[in-house]
C-alpha cells in the first residue's frame, strides 16, 4: 500500500479536524443546556445547585463557549475536584502549612535582614498572647488566611519604616503582600493569581482581585476562562484536565518531547515545558528538550538554527507553536522515520506539590480523577437525555 506523503496527510487531517479546538475537544453535540438542566448535572450533595448552575451558564455566555453537556461537564468535573463546589474551600492543617510556605519565601523575597525582622514580628506582634503565628494557625479557609496576611503585611509596612522595603515594592511593581503571600491558587477552581491578573474581568487592585476569586462567580469565571478558552486539538477532555494542572498545552508539548526522544534517543523530562522557567519567565540556560532539539534539527534536511528553535520554543504556551518551523520539522522527521503521524498529545509527567497538599501527586493522578468525575457527569446527562 502506498503511503500518503506527510504534507498530504497533514492536509487531510486538518480538513477533518477543523479549527474550533474547544468544540473538538469537549463538545460532542450542539444542544445548549438551560440553567435548570445544568443544575441537574451538578452532584446532588452540593448546596444551592441552582445558584452554581446560573453562574456557570452566565459565564459560558459571557465567554461565548458552547453549553452542550460535554462542555458543561468538563467545568463541573474540575470544580468538583478542586473544591467540591465551595467558593472558599476549607483546607486541613492550612495554618501550619502556610507558616512553612511563608518562611521559605522570606529571605528570597525580603533579604536576610528584613526576613529576620518579619519573623520576629510574627512571634511577638500584635501581642505576645495573640501573636500573628497563633492567628495563622487558627485559620480554616484560604480567604481567612488571605485576609490575615493582608492585615499582617499592612501592620509590617506601617510599623517598620525601612527604606529597603519601599525599594522592594517599587522594583517589583507589587505590594509587599503579593511578593510574600504563599497563597497563589485561589477560589473554587484554584486559579493561579498570575493567570487571574493577566485576565482581570474588570479594573481592580490585586487585593480586590483576590477577593473576587473567593466569590462564587469570580472563582468560576477565572477557572472556566483558564480551562476552556484556549484552543487545542485534543481528542478527549483528559488532556485538557492535565493542562489545567500542569500548564496550557503541556499535553501537546509532552507529545512533542516524546517525538524528540524517539528521534534522538536522548533522555528528556516529558513534563510539557520546553524551556526552563523562573517566576514565569524563560531562562537563558538550555533545557534538556532544547539541547536535544538543537542536536536533532542540525541533522534535518533543512537544518534549523539554535536561534530559530529558541524563538519557536518561546511560543510553547500558545497554539501558534504548531505553526513554527521547529514543530513542523520534527513532525516531518518523525513521519519520515516511523511512517505514521505522531500522537498530538500524551500525559505529561509532572509531580504536584504544595503547602495545601498532604503529599505529592502527579498530573496523571489529577487528570484521571477529574476525568472520572467528567464521566459520571456525562452518564447523568445521558440519563437526563441531555446528550
Amino acid at each position: 500500500m502506498q503511503k500518503l506523503s506527510f504534507v498530504a496527510l497533514m492536509m487531510a487531517t486538518a480538513a477533518v479536524a477543523g479549527c474550533d479546538a474547544v468544540k473538538q475537544t469537549i463538545s460532542g453535540d450542539t444542544k445548549a443546556l438551560t440553567d435548570a438542566q445544568i443544575a441537574k448535572l451538578i452532584p446532588k450533595r452540593v448546596k444551592n445547585t441552582k445558584s452554581w448552575a446560573a453562574d456557570i451558564s452566565a459565564i459560558y455566555d459571557e465567554l461565548k463557549l458552547p453549553k452542550d453537556a460535554s462542555s458543561i461537564c468538563t467545568a463541573i468535573a474540575v470544580i468538583d475536584q478542586e473544591s467540591n463546589f465551595h467558593a472558599d474551600p476549607a483546607v486541613p492543617n492550612l495554618g501550619n502549612a502556610a507558616l512553612s510556605a511563608i518562611d521559605e519565601k522570606l529571605e528570597d523575597k525580603l533579604g536576610k535582614n528584613m526576613a529576620s525582622v518579619f519573623r520576629t514580628m510574627l512571634e511577638t506582634r500584635p501581642t505576645k498572647d495573640n501573636n500573628f503565628i497563633k492567628q495563622i494557625k487558627a485559620v480554616k479557609t484560604e480567604k481567612q488566611l488571605d485576609e490575615l496576611y493582608q492585615k499582617i503585611f499592612d501592620y509590617f509596612t506601617s510599623t517598620y519604616k525601612v527604606a529597603a522595603l519601599t525599594n522592594i515594592t517599587k522594583l517589583s511593581g507589587q505590594g509587599i503582600d503579593e511578593r510574600v503571600n504563599p497563597i497563589t491558587t485561589l477560589g473554587s477552581m484554584q486559579v493561579h493569581i498570575d493567570y487571574a491578573r493577566a485576565h482581570r474581568r474588570m479594573s481592580m487592585s490585586d487585593r480586590d482581585l483576590r477577593a473576587d476569586l473567593y466569590t462564587q462567580y469570580g472563582g468560576l469565571y477565572y477557572g472556566i476562562h483558564r480551562l476552556m478558552v484556549y484552543q487545542a486539538d485534543y481528542d478527549k477532555p483528559l488532556y485538557r484536565f492535565a493542562d489545567y494542572n500542569s500548564g496550557m498545552y503541556s499535553s501537546r508539548n509532552a507529545a512533542f518531547q516524546q517525538r524528540l526522544v524517539t528521534l534522538s534517543g536522548e533522555k528528556i523530562d516529558i513534563d510539557g515545558d520546553l524551556l526552563l522557567y523562573k517566576d514565569g519567565s524563560p531562562l537563558a540556560k538550555k533545557s534538556s528538550t532544547e539541547a536535544a532539539a538543537i542536536a536533532l534539527l542540525a541533522t534535518a534536511p533543512t537544518p534549523v538554527s539554535e536561534r530559530q528553535i529558541r524563538n519557536d520554543f518561546k511560543k510553547e504556551k500558545t497554539q501558534a507553536f504548531e505553526q513554527t518551523v521547529t514543530y513542523q520539522t520534527v513532525n516531518k522527521m518523525f513521519y519520515d522515520k516511523m511512517g505514521r503521524k505522531a500522537a498530538y498529545a500524551i500525559m505529561p509527567k509532572v509531580v504536584i506539590s504544595g503547602p495545601k497538599l498532604s503529599r505529592d501527586y502527579n498530573t496523571n493522578w489529577f487528570a484521571t480523577r477529574v476525568d472520572q468525575r467528567y464521566q459520571t457527569c456525562m452518564a447523568t446527562a445521558k440519563k437526563q437525555r441531555l446528550v
